[in-house]
């Protein structure tokens, strides 16, 4: 499968709006550069008018620009490698490609080698959700990771030391990926699938969930999460704006979930939340 990336110049101030959006389209894969960013997404999904609408729609508000162009899925590492700076997230975890070298003072190192998943800590959303990660007790824990991407949050539930991991992509590149990922940092153990939340009906109960997909996916999935999460069982949430959280604690409070505590980064959100 072949990838169309698209180049966006753009301010930075509405950069986060339009990679949002462009993730409802389909796009999953982001990449910031100086003058905006790069998005990635299969070429049989791309759509040249949907991505014109969606601009068009934020015309008053953003002056964007974009190109297109098609690039073979074997030259993603290339496109990566120019833009994949290393990241010290929370005082404590290291993110890193292979070819960078491990920090002294990094207590957690995550080697990530995203090819075309989304995942590498760069975007707010999974800086977020590891900053989360890190206030929660996982020793032992069993964790489920849904949308897993690259897989970084199932192997920093590994490094915090979770007994029992599944992690479930809808995409089948993206589920190899971060097999590949989970063992190059020793979590070969880590139960990747294919799928969505219909992938964990009727499984046994997790005592952590880790879902960063978005609002809408986040919003449908709720049951599903909540019938395989344990009593006092943690659901950690992002891929949403600030704005969406009322919208989310409400849908969480229905099936009984209650709000415990959020973090905010340029306006997105990581909430957690804790089953009664």
């Amino acid at each position: 499968m072949d990838f169309i990336e698209v180049t966006l110049k753009v301010n930075a101030d509405f950069a986060d709006i339009l990679t949002a959006e462009l993730g409802e389209l389909g796009f999953d894969a982001f990449v910031e550069n100086e003058d905006g960013f790069s998005a990635y997404i299969e070429e049989d999904k791309y759509s040249q008018q949907e991505l014109e609408e969606t601009l068009n729609r934020y015309a008053d508000l953003v002056q964007a620009t974009y190109t297109a162009r098609k690039i073979e899925r074997q030259n993603w590492n290339e496109e990566w490698e120019r833009n994949f700076e290393p990241l010290f997230i929370g005082g404590q975890v290291s993110v890193r490609a292979s070819f960078h070298e491990k920090p002294a003072a990094a207590k957690y190192d995550i080697v990530i080698n995203p090819k075309m998943s989304f995942g590498t800590g760069h975007h707010e959303t999974t800086t977020l959700m590891i900053e989360n990660q890190l206030t929660l007790d996982h020793q032992g824990k069993r964790v489920l990771d849904m949308g897993c991407g690259t897989g970084i949050l199932a192997i920093m539930a590994g490094e915090l030391g979770a007994s029992q991991i599944v992690a479930v992509e809808i995409e089948d590149w993206t589920v190899e990926n971060a097999r590949e990922n989970a063992e190059l940092n020793g979590y070969a153990s880590i139960d990747v699938r294919l799928g969505d939340a219909e992938a964990i009906a009727g499984e046994k109960p997790f005592d952590i969930i880790l879902a960063n997909i978005n609002r809408n996916v986040l919003l449908e999935d709720m049951p599903a999460y909540k019938a395989v999460l344990k009593p006092k069982g943690w659901l950690l949430l992002s891929g949403f704006y600030t704005e969406d959280l009322p919208q989310i604690q409400q849908r969480c409070e229905e099936l009984s979930l209650a709000y415990v505590s959020h973090r905010t980064k340029n306006n997105w959100v990581s909430a957690i939340f804790r089953a009664s």
